[in-house]
């Protein structure tokens, strides 16, 4: 397997005036691939129309339904409706799951990963420790940096099922990231005295 940290320069030189690609290097499979990319440039020259442009990179028009969702989603929230919020928070991550793939991944990550979290929120709210710890814990695998309020989220379900343990290597994982974050240190604080409490009943 190839080390993923280590670069290694190519000899492979670009003529200004044909845009075609050689190497001096002796390698077959690079001499190989050079000589497709320049089967393939001359056959983008020869078409008699050009090629396509790229599509938009963002669709404004799908951000804005994700963030009308969302913003409808918290309103229900504020309002103690917990269903009918974890249903639209449930449409937002469905509409950015299904972003094209040419769109920016990191959009897609941070979309998902503010969504999962007020859907575990909304979960919490109901009660459902499970499914808010599995929407926490899906946030953080979106996007670990920067995303306490799901480190929090899935801490205090993992101590709601008394999973006291579990609870205190997320939250000490959760702490390594955030840094002093004042909730997670507090709900450590927590955990820790209920583990003391189980281990000396």
């Amino acid at each position: 397997m190839e080390d993923t940290e280590s670069f290694t320069l190519l000899p492979v030189h670009l003529d200004p005036k044909s845009k075609a690609l050689s190497t001096t290097s002796n390698s077959k499979r690079l001499r190989d691939e050079l000589e497709s990319l320049n089967v393939l440039h001359t056959a983008f020259l020869s078409l008699e129309t050009p090629a396509p442009l790229p599509p938009v990179p963002v669709n404004p028009k799908r951000t804005a339904q994700i963030t009308k969702l969302r913003e409808s989603a918290n309103a229900a929230y504020r309002a103690a409706n917990y269903t009918s919020a974890i249903q639209l928070y449930t449409l937002g991550l469905d509409m950015a799951l299904k972003r094209p793939a040419w769109e920016p991944s990191g959009l897609v990550r941070d979309e998902v990963a503010g969504l999962l979290a007020n859907r575990a929120q909304a979960h919490m709210a109901l009660r459902g420790w499970p499914e808010g710890w599995k929407d926490a814990e899906a946030s953080v695998e979106a996007k670990k940096v920067g995303n306490a309020k799901a480190w929090w989220r899935g801490g205090r379900c993992l101590a709601e099922m008394s999973r006291w343990e579990e609870a205190k290597e997320w939250v000490g994982r959760g702490l390594e990231v955030e840094g002093k974050e004042a909730e997670l240190v507090g709900l450590l604080k927590e955990i820790e005295g209920r583990v003391v409490g189980t281990l000396n009943p």
